[in-house]
């Protein structure tokens, strides 16, 4: 059994206009030690998903249907108590900002102190030690005397330092990073994740990354899931998808990262936006910017406008795509034939 099992999980957003689906019949799941990537464009429910497995969906939001299973233990049904008792202990978050994250009138060694005596029933000496020596596993430089800083006070690279120390002082089971980089300078990201990485192996903690970067995503996590308008329309390994991705979208993802372009021509994009959640198209929601639609001759794929694709095998990946369907259900009739 997986440490970590989403089935069917729906999230809504309760507005004057009605109920907004911000995500619909997500699954997935992330064993021990793996480290699993989601991404997709601005809006696509990334973050949605990430914030609903520790349930920090502010309201209006609420989960309305669906499973979320840890370690054997259903937490959608779990009380705000209860709920503290995994939360910051045994499932850690990384924020995008530092600076919003931590307190700006407490200092580093008051915070993570704080924290630890939260979930422990230990001295302020013992949690002032267990405090420095994630300090130290983070690789900030003087970490006694950063205890006694406030976050004014450090860089942006050290901050985000400071986050993933208190992330693992409990030892969790799980970190969720929502795009823990994106504050930082190029140099500094890849040191952050280099960092994070290799706290990940060496401790066995699952890792689910939430990023828009298809780069990092490829040199960090095992397996990704591919997001669009809340749903999941493709997953699988990470080295299978980058190297063929079946999606459209997905396909567009990867061709839109500039070093696939030619030097010095426009770089390449996806046309159009993200569709609004409160009014999806019908049918595939991808399907007003795909350029699937419309067969090699000149035929168009009506389902694409019509039904909600389901999910598609092909090789270790799924692809919720009718185009990627109609391959594969192309590639089984000569074999079917000869039998």
């Amino acid at each position: 059994m997986s440490l970590l099992d989403v089935n069917h999980l729906d999230v809504r957003f309760a507005l004057r206009g009605g109920d907004v689906r911000a995500l619909r019949d997500v699954c997935f799941s992330l064993d021990r030690g793996e480290r699993l990537g989601i991404v997709g464009e601005s809006g696509a429910g990334k973050s949605v998903a990430a914030f609903s497995l520790l349930n920090l969906i502010a309201k209006p939001g609420y989960i309305a249907g669906g499973s979320i299973r840890f370690d054997g233990q259903e937490l959608t049904t779990l009380s705000d108590r209860a709920l503290r008792k995994v939360r910051g202990h045994r499932m850690s978050m990384i924020f995008q900002d530092p600076m919003m994250t931590l307190n700006p009138v407490l200092t580093i060694g008051e915070q993570m102190v704080e924290c630890l005596k939260a979930h422990r029933r230990i001295s302020t000496r013992e949690a002032r030690g267990i405090s420095l020596n994630k300090l130290q596993q983070v690789q900030i430089p003087s970490p006694e005397a950063r205890l006694d800083q406030y976050p004014h006070e450090l860089s942006g690279g050290m901050r985000q330092r400071v986050i993933i120390a208190i992330a693992l002082l409990l030892d969790p089971d799980i970190i969720i990073a929502d795009e823990p980089t994106t504050a930082l300078d190029v140099t500094i990201q890849a040191e952050i994740m280099a960092l994070l990485l290799e706290l990940c192996e060496k401790h066995n903690v699952g890792l689910i990354l939430i990023t828009h970067d298809l780069g990092v995503v490829s040199q960090v996590t095992q397996r990704m899931l591919v997001m669009y308008a809340g749903r999941v329309i493709e997953q699988g390994p990470t080295r299978e998808i980058i190297n063929d991705p079946q999606h459209p979208y997905t396909q567009g993802l990867i061709n839109a990262l500039p070093q696939m372009a030619t030097p010095g021509s426009r770089l390449n994009q996806i046309p159009g936006s993200m569709p609004s959640l409160s009014n999806l198209p019908s049918g595939c929601a991808f399907h007003p910017r795909c350029s699937f639609v419309e067969r090699a001759d000149g035929s168009r794929r009506q389902a694409c406008h019509d039904q909600v694709p389901e999910f598609v095998t092909s090789g270790n990946c799924q692809a919720a795509c009718h185009m990627v369907a109609e391959m594969i259900a192309s590639e089984r009739i000569p074999a079917e034939e000869q039998d």
